[in-house]
């Protein structure tokens, strides 16, 4: 069996392949340790099928906190895990938006689903499953809510602040003016999805594109893009909040089975995985241990 941990600022994530199938996953809050959280969310998978930590041949950590834990066979960035996590659920994919707890990214891919560009914003909140969070609770809704008042709204309100604390303002505002809830939130959906969107159309995606992170499964946010992208996001068999996780599985499993290639004809430990542009300079480079 092969793990693969990704350690994202709001949730850590674990799946679990064998040699043909995804046998365990798991989600669980990162909190304020990620390194419990990386510990904890694999024990939590490898329990749900009474397994332990001996029975993984290789485990690949990914995500913001993948440098907090020591037994890792390898680390890799997400953009890597997520490239291999959507084209295993769906190999006609092309692009992927990627939107987590504090950043977001658009990734292209080309036909053999290497990374051939992407673009990602990890310096402001905004666009972030950490701003949707802020805006929910300032308008005291609950997350669920918070993504169907986007299809209810009748009138969105224009939302010009993008810096969480300006919106928050902003939002406490219009309230004050009598807008509604409903309106308030699907004006906050429209900021992110042109946010978003913008990233997307900077990269490159028109079709085919994957809809994966956490913040995939808030069905307002989700409509707002497709309505700004003038596309519907394409269906990946896998939970969008785990092909990160799931990726890193993949790539431990192809690790281990190429380092056993390698010992059998006696040649030597294979290069760090590498992610290489159209033009021929590398993206990202793992920190293989």
């Amino acid at each position: 069996m092969f793990a693969g941990i990704d350690i994202g600022s709001m949730t850590a994530k674990c799946v679990i392949l064998n040699e043909s199938l995804i046998i365990s996953c798991a989600v669980i809050p990162t909190d304020s340790n990620p390194k419990l959280a990386g510990t904890t969310v694999l024990k939590k998978a490898l329990d749900a099928i009474g397994c332990n930590r001996k029975n993984i041949r290789r485990i690949v950590g990914t995500g913001y906190g993948r440098i907090s834990l020591d037994f890792f066979d390898q680390t890799i960035t997400e953009l890597s895990c997520q490239a291999k996590g959507v084209r295993y659920s769906n190999t006609a994919i092309e692009g992927i938006i990627d939107i987590g707890g504090q950043d977001s990214k658009a990734i292209k891919l080309s036909p053999d689903g290497t990374i051939s560009d992407f673009a990602m914003n990890d310096r402001c909140a905004a666009g972030t499953g950490r701003f949707l969070d802020a805006m929910a609770k300032a308008l005291k809704i609950d997350q669920e809510s918070f993504g169907k008042y986007y299809q209810a709204s009748k009138k969105p309100c224009s939302i010009n602040s993008t810096c969480v604390v300006f919106a928050e303002s902003e939002v406490i505002s219009l309230l004050a003016f009598g807008e509604t809830k409903k309106d308030i939130a699907a004006g906050l959906h429209e900021s992110i999805a042109r946010r978003v969107g913008t990233l997307a159309k900077r990269t490159g995606l028109k079709s085919n594109i994957a809809f994966v992170g956490g913040v995939a499964k808030n069905i307002g946010l989700r409509t707002a893009l497709e309505k700004y992208l003038g596309i519907k996001f394409t269906a990946i068999s896998q939970d969008p909040q785990t092909t990160c996780a799931l990726g890193a599985s993949i790539i431990a499993k192809e690790g281990y089975r190429g380092r056993n290639k390698v010992k059998n004809k006696n040649e030597p430990s294979l290069k760090e995985y590498q992610v290489v542009n159209k033009t021929g300079s590398e993206l990202q480079l793992s920190d293989t241990r």
